[in-house]
């Protein structure tokens, strides 16, 4: 008797990626049995596709991936599977960069898919974003941004974190979704509101026909949470915050310790 496929979804950063942002070789070759054996990989990040397409090539994969939290999903080897694009209206960017002016913050960066956009020039902060290569520029973001955009990054100092979280709660809830980075970074993430990754993976899973119960979802921050919840199996890394380990259903070990091999291994008698 044949075997139904699981879709297998992967969160990088503190799930798959160990702390030194690498793949280990354990998971390396169960992901690779997993994929033998019939079973659909894909990866669902926070990150933009440039940073998070070595992974995509090293695990060898030929499917869809979610970017920026849902915000961009697309299928790096097939065009004709179509591109989901969500965007922050150009306007709504603006007056943010005004309030971000105002209350002095580091940085405010923006990324349109693959470009990133710095509205000052910050030595440090590019060098992060510098993974993949990307068009960058700096410069006012109000000239600069001919369109709408992926997802802004506010870099502020840590006490101003939450003033900020609250203006965008009380000015825009209707219109962005934000969250913050965790530590060391004082960023803090905004996108379109109603996007996350639950939105990527179910474009995903419809396109393979595969239903939310034979979804096998891993994660550990709060950008997983929609994920984890939509997935049949909703799996929480031993290292994952307690709000994910909250609605997760199921629960593995953590990054450092190949969480995302064991569970495959023993879930799928790899």
């Amino acid at each position: 008797m044949e075997t139904k496929p699981f879709l297998i979804a992967l969160d990088l950063d503190g799930t798959l990626l160990k702390d030194d942002k690498t793949i280990s070789p354990y998971s390396k070759e169960i992901i690779s049995k997993a994929k033998a054996a019939g079973h659909i990989v894909c990866i669902a990040t926070g990150r933009p596709f440039r940073s998070s397409s070595i992974y995509y090539d090293e695990l060898n994969l030929d499917t869809p991936i979610v970017n920026f939290n849902g915000a961009y999903v697309h299928h790096p080897k097939d065009d004709s599977w179509g591109s989901y694009h969500t965007t922050l209206d150009l306007e709504v960017v603006k007056q943010i960069i005004d309030v971000a002016e105002e209350h002095h913050l580091h940085n405010v960066l923006a990324e349109i898919i693959d470009d990133v956009y710095f509205h000052y020039h910050d030595e440090k902060m590019i060098d992060v974003f510098s993974m993949g290569n990307p068009d960058i520029k700096i410069g006012d973001l109000r000239q600069n941004l001919g369109n709408d955009v992926t997802s802004i990054l506010i870099h502020a100092a840590e006490e101003d974190v939450e003033k900020i979280r609250n203006y965008l709660s009380d000015v825009h809830a209707e219109v962005v979704d934000h969250r913050r980075w965790a530590a060391p970074w004082h960023v803090i993430e905004i996108i379109r509101a109603g996007m996350n990754k639950a939105i990527g993976l179910e474009k995903i899973s419809s396109y393979y026909n595969i239903p939310s119960e034979r979804i096998i979802a891993f994660g550990d921050e709060d950008n997983d949470l929609e994920m984890l919840t939509y997935a049949g199996q909703g799996v929480a890394m031993g290292n994952a915050i307690t709000k994910l380990k909250g609605v997760a259903n199921k629960e593995t070990k953590t990054n450092e310790e190949d969480g995302v091999a064991h569970y495959l291994k023993n879930t799928l008698g790899l």
